[in-house]
């Protein structure tokens, strides 16, 4: 019976094991782990968000 588990690399989404035996993990290869990296350094994968309205800053201004 085999334990390792294979999944699919995050880069080229071919099979990777996941395991001790593949330094890579969870990519299938050094090639993809380098392309994940360089996406990262170039500032590629971003988090989205919701710009403010325009009017929340002049909510936190005390009004007289």
């Amino acid at each position: 019976m085999n334990t390792e588990r294979q999944v699919a690399c995050p880069v080229c989404r071919g099979p990777s094991l996941f395991s001790p035996r593949n330094p890579w993990r969870p990519f299938c290869s050094e090639r993809c782990r380098d392309v994940d990296l360089g996406a990262w350094a170039s500032e590629g994968y971003r988090v989205a968000t919701q710009a403010p309205a325009d009017d929340a800053e002049d909510d936190k201004t005390p009004k007289h």
